[in-house]
């Protein structure tokens, strides 16, 4: 029963944007929430009725939290500050040209090497009879990317176009078909064609990028890749300082309206993602997991609280540092987050993140952070030692 709850609940880390903000929405990702978006777009204000942007719209916070310490904190790194190589950047544009880049076919007579890309037709069979699951038709594989069971991509390689190869291979004793565990099976392959990634040149940049050169396009590569790592360790540090905040703040209740309305937005970004990978509702999910009603209401209430712990302590600290936030403020912390997040500019940002309400939460948490990161120390982290 607790193993149900824990799952339902695990679904929601990849709901919010405060933690981590580098991360961006695909095009499939951003139409599939489109719906719920559009709801929250409705319902977001800006300012409270003083004209101010807050993080929690409370008479008397005191009545909700006391306020734990967020100045002089320690933390240790969990990882090193990353800097990036020209080896970094080699292997990124290497690992892309094999896999988001469109092959080109290889047209001379050469057998299958490791990294080509090959089209395939394959028959499984177990006991002599085909088993389900275990055939497909035009199937792209790349050697070496570790798609299929041990042995099956190995046995194509010295293989020439138009042949047809049998594969004697057993599956793994932990594979996540229990049925298929250490089970021994053959598959029979025909190899339609051979592809491999194409020559990084000054015309394919050209071409297929918005830059010119090749070395025009690691010099940017180099920066994203920089400006990411940067980001992410400036996310770990700020979200486990907050945790510090979090965890010595005595929380004495929550605002009824915040919570139901937290319930209702977990509940509804819940029903959007269940629907969105894996074509059923949350109520289809709850039923097949014989979630109770009583359960469903512990699980929603728990990550709601969650996350009003976070609006309620950043209003904490901004109420201890006497800062109230106008509109045209808020608008300046907005850019700046845009551009320490990763993007060009805050239209970029509210193209991937269309949902207002996360943004400014977002906004926010990293203008509460930037305080408690004014008199934190940051201890390197140790170096492993190998004894232990």
């Amino acid at each position: 029963m607790k193993k149900r709850i824990v799952t339902l609940l695990l679904t929601l880390t990849i709901l919010g944007l405060a933690a981590g903000c580098g991360e961006k929405k695909s095009e499939e990702d951003k139409k599939e929430t489109t719906k719920t978006e559009q709801a929250a777009e409705e319902e977001f204000v800006l300012t409270n009725q003083e004209g101010k942007v807050v993080a929690a719209d409370v008479e008397n916070l005191a009545d909700y939290i006391t306020l734990g310490e967020y100045k002089n904190l320690e933390v240790e790194e969990k990882f090193p500050k990353q800097k990036i190589t020209d080896e970094d950047v080699e292997n990124s544009i290497h690992y892309n040209m094999l896999r988001a880049v469109k092959q080109v076919e290889v047209t001379q007579d050469r057998p299958v090497k490791n990294e080509d890309t090959v089209n395939i037709d394959y028959t499984g069979y177990m006991d002599g009879k085909e088993f389900e699951g275990g055939s497909a038709k035009g199937e792209n594989l790349l050697i070496g990317s570790g798609q299929f069971i041990s042995g099956f991509e190995d046995g194509l390689i010295g293989h020439k176009k138009g042949e047809e190869v049998t594969l004697d291979l057993t599956f793994p004793q932990d594979y996540k078909a229990t049925e298929m565990q250490g089970k021994a099976v053959q598959f029979k392959v025909k190899i339609n064609s051979i592809s491999e990634a194409p020559e990084l040149t000054d015309e394919w940049v050209a071409e297929n990028t918005q830059y010119k050169t090749v070395e025009e396009y690691k010099k940017k590569q180099k920066e994203l890749m920089q400006n990411s790592a940067d980001l992410d360790y400036e996310s770990q540090i700020n979200s486990d300082l907050f945790t510090l905040v979090v965890n010595d703040t005595k929380f004495e209740k929550y605002p009824e309206d915040m919570l139901e309305t937290a319930k209702k937005e977990v509940r509804e970004q819940l029903d959007a993602m269940y629907q969105a990978q894996q074509g059923i509702t949350l109520d289809d999910y709850i039923k097949q997991q014989n979630i109770s009603e009583k359960e469903e209401d512990k699980a929603l209430t728990d990550q709601a609280q969650k996350f009003l712990q976070q609006n309620l302590v950043v209003q904490g600290i901004f109420n201890a540092e006497g800062i109230e936030l106008t509109e045209e403020d808020y608008n300046k912390e907005l850019e700046k987050f845009a551009k320490t997040s990763g993007f060009p500019d805050v239209k970029t940002l509210e193209t991937y993140y269309t949902d207002k309400n996360v943004i400014k939460d977002s906004v926010l948490w990293n203008r509460a952070c930037e305080i408690i990161r004014s008199t934190a120390t940051i201890k390197e982290k140790a170096a492993e030692t190998g004894d232990e």
